[in-house]
C-alpha cells in the first residue's frame, strides 16, 4: 500500500514497526550491511537511504535522518502517521558537555533541552519539555549495564545551530546538561503527539569544552556499542 509521505518512497508493508535512525546516511548503510540479513533498500529520496532487513529474526528498518531538528521533525512524523512505526531509536553522536564524560561514552537523553521553535505549531500555553519514552530507556539502561559499557543518563541539549557564535555550552553544562546534539527535541516531540516511542542513544564523538575530537571515519563504522543497543532494544518484545 502506498502512502501520502513524498520524503519516503517504501509501501507501508516494507517499513517495521521498529526504526533505528542514524543522522549520517552512511551510518545507516554501515549499520544496515553490518547487523541486518538480507537487508532491502526501501527508499532513496534525497539521498536518505531506508533499509529493512532482520536482526535477530525480528524485522527492523534503518534510515537516516540527516541533520537538524526539521529533518528529524518530517522523517518521524511520516514514519509515525504514514507508516505506522511504533517506535525510533535515534542512534547518532553527541559533544560532552558534562566534564565527566570522554570520547566513546554513551548518553541516553531522558530529556531535550532545546532553543528549536519545533513545538511552537502546537500552539500549547506553555513550555513543551520532551522527553524520551521510559520502557525504552529502562530497556537501554539494563543492555549497557550487562555489557559494562560507560554511560550517563540525563537532559540533552538539541540546538538548532552547530556553530554557537554566543559559546553557551559552558551555560548549559551549569544546569547540569551531559551532551549537545541536533535531532532529540524534534523526535521526542513528535512521539508525544502521536502516541508513540522514541528514545535518543549518542556516543561522544567530541568534547567542546576541551577541544577534543574523534575522525569523521570514526563517528562513521567504529561507534557500534551504542548501534547493537539500539538495534537490541527495538528488536525487544
Amino acid at each position: 500500500m502506498k502512502t501520502s509521505s513524498i520524503f519516503i518512497g517504501a509501501d507501508v508493508e516494507q517499513i517495521a514497526k521498529s526504526v533505528i535512525m542514524p543522522g549520517d546516511p552512511k551510518r545507516a548503510d554501515f549499520i544496515a550491511h553490518t547487523y541486518l540479513e538480507d537487508p532491502q533498500l526501501v527508499s532513496d529520496i534525497r539521498g536518505i537511504p531506508v533499509y529493512t532487513g532482520e536482526y535477530h529474526g525480528r524485522q527492523v528498518t534503518v534510515m537516516a535522518s540527516g541533520m537538524g531538528v526539521p529533518s528529524m521533525g518530517i522523517y518521524s512524523h511520516d514514519l509515525y502517521q504514514y507508516f505506522g512505526v511504533e517506535r525510533i531509536i535515534r542512534c547518532g553522536t553527541a559533544g560532552g558537555i558534562d566534564p565527566d564524560l570522554h570520547i566513546r561514552d554513551l548518553v541516553l537523553g531522558e530529556g531535550a533541552c532545546t532553543v528549536s521553535s519545533f513545538a511552537y505549531q502546537f500552539r500549547l500555553p506553555g513550555t513543551f519539555a520532551p522527553i524520551a519514552s521510559f520502557p525504552l530507556l529502562r530497556s537501554a539502561v539494563d543492555k549497557i549495564e550487562k555489557k559494562g559499557l560507560r554511560y550517563k543518563v540525563g537532559n540533552l541539549f538539541c540546538t538548532d545551530y552547530f556553530y554557537d557564535d554566543a559559546a553557551s555550552l559552558a551555560e548549559w553544562q551549569k544546569v547540569g546538561v551531559l551532551a549537545v546534539e541536533m535531532e532529540s527535541a524534534g523526535l521526542y516531540t513528535n512521539a508525544a503527539r502521536f502516541g508513540k516511542q522514541a528514545l535518543t542513544i549518542c556516543t561522544i564523538s567530541d568534547c567542546p569544552l576541551r577541544a577534543e575530537s574523534s575522525t569523521p571515519e570514526e563517528t562513521e563504522r567504529t561507534f557500534t556499542a551504542m548501534m547493537e543497543i539500539a538495534l537490541e532494544v527495538a528488536c525487544e518484545e
